[in-house]
């Protein structure tokens, strides 16, 4: 069975204010814990809305890019939009085993034990890094 992670960037990838900093600049530890997995990535960021498929993978490295396999659809108005989003996609592709990396929990339901809940100040650390590794080898 295909597991997907439904990526976002701001607040995971990086600090939600990355003013000064590298974009990107937490990317090494999503690297580091996917190394040899066959998790499949759609990106869920809003970066889906000015960013091509095509760009978005540059912007990645190799490795985690060679995963992507899509974004999610356009965006949903009303309560939990990217969790909305992430169901729509699911209900679209018939996978029903996925985790989200994401610090905006408040566009999810209570309780999503699907979602990774990142830090917005920090973007992931090893504390989402494991909770992902225990997800893939499950």
């Amino acid at each position: 069975m295909n597991k997907l992670l439904f990526l976002d960037f701001d607040g995971v990838l990086h600090p939600t204010h990355f003013a000064g900093e590298d974009p990107f600049n937490r990317v090494h530890l999503l690297e580091e814990t996917l190394e040899g997995s066959n998790i499949e990535i759609v990106i869920s960021s809003s970066w889906r809305f000015t960013h091509s498929l095509e760009k978005l993978q540059k912007l990645l490295p190799n490795l985690i890019s060679s995963l992507v396999i899509g974004v999610t659809g356009p965006p949903v108005i009303g309560k939990h939009p990217r969790y909305q989003e992430i169901v729509n996609f699911l209900q679209s592709h018939g996978v029903s085993n996925w985790k989200a990396l994401d610090d905006s929990y408040w566009e999810f339901p209570t309780p999503c034990r699907e979602l990774i809940r990142c830090n917005p100040n920090t973007g992931i650390s090893e504390k989402q890094m494991k909770e992902l590794s225990q997800w893939m080898i499950a």
